[in-house]
């Protein structure tokens, strides 16, 4: 096998948000991806994959072993460890193999931004990011790339220590930023609220949202997660990214079967958002990031190329 090997050092010396961002546009605008998988459950321990063939693009496959009980070790670990395998769409030959968990930070945080950048207030000044992990940085430096009115970034987390280190990372973007007690007060204050966090149990609450703010769900990928409780999803208009990945989360499928939103009252996808669909103006909208191998596929491919061609020169 000659795959070239690329690291998330190698990653990150190419990325940008723009980069991440145009990427998943441009592969929004083509056709639509065929995807596959499957998740093997021990314990706390899950093997888990997804797998795509994208017309234009290629094809790729993430695996994934996730083991959440080795963050909580004298030593700690990762919880995840990843790869991203790209598939060549001619010879069908594995051509390049990426650090997962870095190409998953930025298809992530780059897809709620994208979304982000056709829904939410265009004069957005405060931004809420609820999660302290790798991700909700991520989040964070994406939504104000596409928003750069934003002026004020509040951080709220159950285990407030946990802030601490992404509080300081995020003093580079020269924001005002917020540690904050009070999530319901945080909420109510937001016009852009992300939400990155494994919480079995909905934190952002419709009754305290104002009108006009822009929720993004990162996670809540199983469907016995929530991040938003019904009360958000009745109110608002709801996008997501990939249907097929959306209605098995939480904050959809839970909706769904407690009557507070209908399939069909789902707006669209983020294909659809890139092709214009109307959002509405000043409506409260939800954006469900449930996550997708073709979005893996295209940054990954858009980080590769600019990997080799900065071998060649």
């Amino acid at each position: 096998m000659s795959a070239v090997t690329f690291s998330a050092r190698d990653i990150r010396s190419v990325m940008t948000w723009e980069r991440a961002i145009q990427a998943l546009r441009d592969g929004h605008l083509g056709a639509r991806p065929r995807n596959g998988g499957f998740l093997v459950q021990d314990g706390a321990f899950s093997l888990f994959s997804r797998a795509v063939i994208l017309p234009g693009y290629g094809a790729g496959v993430k695996v994934a072993s996730i083991f959440p009980p080795n963050a909580q070790k004298e030593s700690p670990r990762a919880a995840e460890d990843a790869i991203f395998v790209i598939v060549d769409e001619e010879t069908k030959s594995i051509s390049c193999i990426l650090d997962g968990p870095e190409i998953t930070r930025w298809k992530t945080a780059a897809c709620s931004a994208l979304a982000s950048s056709l829904l939410s207030p265009i004069d957005s000044r405060t931004l809420l990011v609820i999660g302290a992990g790798p991700v909700a940085l991520a989040l964070a430096q994406a939504h104000v790339h596409v928003r750069p009115s934003i002026e004020r970034i509040m951080l709220w987390n159950r285990t407030r220590q946990k802030l601490e280190s992404l509080a300081h990372a995020l003093q580079q973007l020269g924001r005002t930023i917020e540690v904050v007690a009070n999530v319901d007060e945080a909420v109510s204050r937001a016009d852009v609220i992300s939400a990155a966090t494994g919480s079995t149990h909905p934190i952002i609450k419709g009754r305290f949202l104002k009108p006009g703010t822009h929720v993004d769900l990162v996670g809540g990928y199983r469907a016995d997660m929530r991040e938003a409780d019904d009360d958000v999803i009745a109110q608002a208009h709801v996008f997501v990214d990939f249907i097929d990945t959306a209605l098995e989360a939480g904050d959809i499928a839970g909706a769904i079967a407690n009557g507070s939103l209908a399939r069909n009252a789902i707006k669209g996808e983020l294909f659809d958002l890139v092709r214009g669909a109307p959002a509405g103006d000043r409506n409260l909208t939800v954006f469900k990031n449930a996550g997708g191998a073709h979005q893996d596929l295209l940054v990954a491919l858009a980080a590769a190329k600019e990997l080799s061609a900065s071998v060649q020169r």
